[in-house]
């Protein structure tokens, strides 16, 4: 099944526990095993069930394993043996370094089959988005882009700003000329400052709808570029600019 089939069905997550890092070998292992029962609990009752509201549903089974690598390969295995249409990993981007959390995610993406939709959940910066990408995932879900616009961190096509600091106070050009959108385009730095400075609710509002406008639009040239064949030289260049402080 294709991604864009998949993700026009309502996509229903198993039962899991995600655990914390770090964690213990044991409690990883015993918490793997309780995901794995959840799921087929899962997957049995979705099957005796009929659809929500006439509309198909996909259930993603999630690998879960911490960072341990035998236990990420058990749980890859076990899920991809479920033969669901689409496939999650969990448990990452939970406070272990980058390269560990790329780590486990290429290890699993060498297991989950490459013809179904692979998620991995709440990932996560762009720079770990461009990353994941060239590993094999497919979908992603963070609330990184609302969030931290909310406290004034705008991602943009040129890196990322602190609308907060005092250099933007008289700054009247757009918040990023280059992206597209009309939040990013019609709006100022200087004003997008003065608002978040004076915590009105639009400021949450334009910077919001700025970073999702900058997300959107990373993935698209991901996907432009893929096509194209050349995303990996691409995405190398694309880091150093989105990851670098203006």
């Amino acid at each position: 099944m294709d991604i864009e089939r998949t993700i026009g069905a309502d996509i229903i997550m198993a039962f899991d526990e995600c655990t914390p890092y770090p964690c213990e070998y044991d409690y990883a292992k015993k918490s793997m095993g309780l995901t794995h029962r959840w799921l087929t609990r899962c997957i049995n009752r979705v099957n005796s069930t009929e659809p929500k509201y006439g509309y198909q549903q996909t259930l993603f089974p999630i690998v879960q394993g911490s960072v341990y690598a035998d236990l990420r390969k058990q749980s890859a295995e076990f899920v991809a043996n479920q033969q669901q249409d689409g496939n999650a990993i969990g448990g990452l981007s939970v406070g272990e370094p980058h390269e560990m959390m790329y780590e486990m995610t290429d290890l699993v993406c060498g297991i989950l089959p490459a013809d179904r939709p692979r998620y991995l959940m709440g990932v996560g910066t762009p720079e770990n988005i461009l990353e994941c990408i060239a590993l094999g995932i497919d979908m992603f879900d963070c609330v990184m882009p609302t969030r931290n616009a909310r406290n004034g961190m705008l991602f943009t096509t040129q890196g990322i700003i602190n609308i907060r600091n005092e250099k933007w106070k008289d700054d009247l050009s757009p918040i990023d000329a280059e992206l597209g959108g009309h939040v990013s385009t019609f709006y100022s730095k200087a004003y997008l400052r003065h608002l978040i400075i004076a915590k009105e609710i639009l400021g949450a509002q334009i910077a919001s709808i700025h970073n999702l406008t900058f997300y959107l639009w990373l993935v698209r040239q991901a996907r432009q570029k893929i096509q194209e064949g050349t995303f990996a030289e691409w995405k190398n260049k694309m880091i150093k600019t989105v990851s670098a402080r203006l």
